[in-house]
């Protein structure tokens, strides 16, 4: 029974990758929608074969057979060893339930990741090269911080070997969301702003094209999140059948007070508020949430989406106006931003693993290897990549958008006109 309730979460993720694609999207021109949602649909392909092929090999799952080395008189997990091909578990029998589940979700899992940056190098990044990138998440990068926490890595053995709270992920904030949204930030860096998004050194806006899609896609992302939550809650947690109800109950809380804090910003910063920065919002909840999903209270899990919605709205400003960072979707701050912060939330609100100190320093070592460890490894395969295959599209192909330039037709070809009288050339 409890793997058919598991199944039944991580059948539901893939509805977190269909939101997220349409907010992409529909924050984006219009002119590179139909590129927008192809090019998710080939990273989480691409992401999904990679991974069950080989980045699994490297994730493991705790249990499994795994790279070991010896440190301080510490035995120290850093990489899974199981078989390449998902030869571990199967065919069905071969390995474990946990193995084969662990398997599913995290095929789901790593195309999320995939699909973050997406946002980020929105009318200017290539489609091959959005696939490269999307392979190196899944073989390379992602299995790397995957194994280190759900696959029963050093970060899940602190207690074991320094008698420290394990670093707790829940839901992946950081596993997931922090690992795209550094990627997000990576691709920025390496593809630059898009024509006229800051001439003469001053942000000029850029609106999306259907906000009504963005809001309806924060609808399906609810539903995603849920059942990412709850898989990883089961799997790598024990959660018991009430704690999947508390799930359910914390991503809305987070996810409405999350948005409900950007509205109420935004009226205050604009004097009226702003329907794409509140949609951030909403997934900024959501995203700060996943840490310690299964283990907050509703009041907890009210109070860490307040704070989400009002960081997202302030490092959207922060990375656009101060440090001229093009991120038309916010996947930066969404993704990257809350995520470390949900992180860090859990550390001081959620039930303390021995004492709060305790708890707080296992969170701050995992915030500690994302930032030390996981960015300079993402960043410098995004430099290699660039190299390898470019990842920005030429001038005419910016200005003529990457319907036309990639795919041949655009999303709308009898409805758009394509101008940009609101930019200057």
């Amino acid at each position: 029974m409890g793997i058919v309730v598991c199944l039944f979460f991580i059948v539901l993720t893939p509805l977190a990758i269909a939101g997220l694609a349409l907010i992409h999207q529909g924050l984006g021109r219009s002119r590179s929608a139909a590129h927008t949602m192809l090019a998710t649909l080939c990273a989480v392909s691409v992401a999904a074969i990679v991974f069950v092929l080989v980045g699994s090999a490297w994730a493991g799952y705790s249990g499994g057979p795994q790279h070991l080395f010896l440190a301080g008189g510490f035995p120290w997990d850093w990489l899974g060893r199981d078989r390449f091909f998902a030869d571990g578990v199967f065919p069905v029998g071969r390995g474990t339930p946990v193995g084969l589940l662990s398997l599913c979700l995290q095929m789901f899992a790593v195309g999320i990741v995939a699909a973050i940056p997406i946002s980020t190098g929105s009318d200017r990044w290539r489609l091959g090269s959005i696939c490269a990138v999307s392979a190196a998440l899944a073989a390379i990068v992602y299995p790397v911080f995957s194994h280190a926490v759900w696959g029963g890595g050093w970060l899940a053995q602190l207690k074991a070997n320094f008698g420290l709270a394990p670093f707790t992920d829940v839901g992946g904030a950081g596993v997931v969301q922090v690992v795209g949204g550094f990627s997000a930030l990576s691709v920025a860096w390496v593809l630059g702003p898009r024509q006229g998004k800051y001439a003469d050194g001053i942000a000029s806006a850029i609106p999306g094209h259907n906000i009504v899609q963005v809001l309806f896609g924060c609808l399906l992302a609810l539903v995603g999140w849920i059942g990412l939550d709850a898989a990883g809650a089961m799997l790598f947690y024990r959660a018991s059948p009430e704690q999947l109800v508390t799930v359910a109950i914390n991503a809305m809380l987070a996810a409405s007070s999350g948005l409900l804090a950007a509205v109420v910003t935004t009226r205050l910063r604009y004097r009226k508020p702003d329907s794409s920065i509140s949609a951030n919002g909403w997934v900024a909840g959501l995203v700060a949430s996943s840490a310690g999903c299964c283990y907050l209270s509703p009041g907890q899990a009210v109070f860490i989406g307040i704070i989400a919605g009002g960081l997202a709205t302030w490092l959207v400003e922060l990375f656009e106006m101060t440090l001229l960072v093009d991120d038309p979707g916010g996947a930066i701050s969404v993704h990257a931003g809350a995520g470390l912060w949900g992180l860090l939330a859990f550390g001081l609100l959620g039930p303390a693993n021995g004492s709060r100190a305790s708890s707080l320093l296992g969170e701050w070592i995992g915030v500690a290897t994302l930032l030390g460890l996981m960015f300079p490894l993402i960043h410098g395969v995004n430099l290699l990549l660039n190299r390898l295959v470019p990842y920005r599209v030429d001038r005419d192909g910016d200005w003529q958008g990457m319907d036309i330039r990639e795919l041949g037709s655009g999303a709308y070809p009898e409805f758009v006109i394509h101008a940009d009288e609101f930019v200057p050339r």
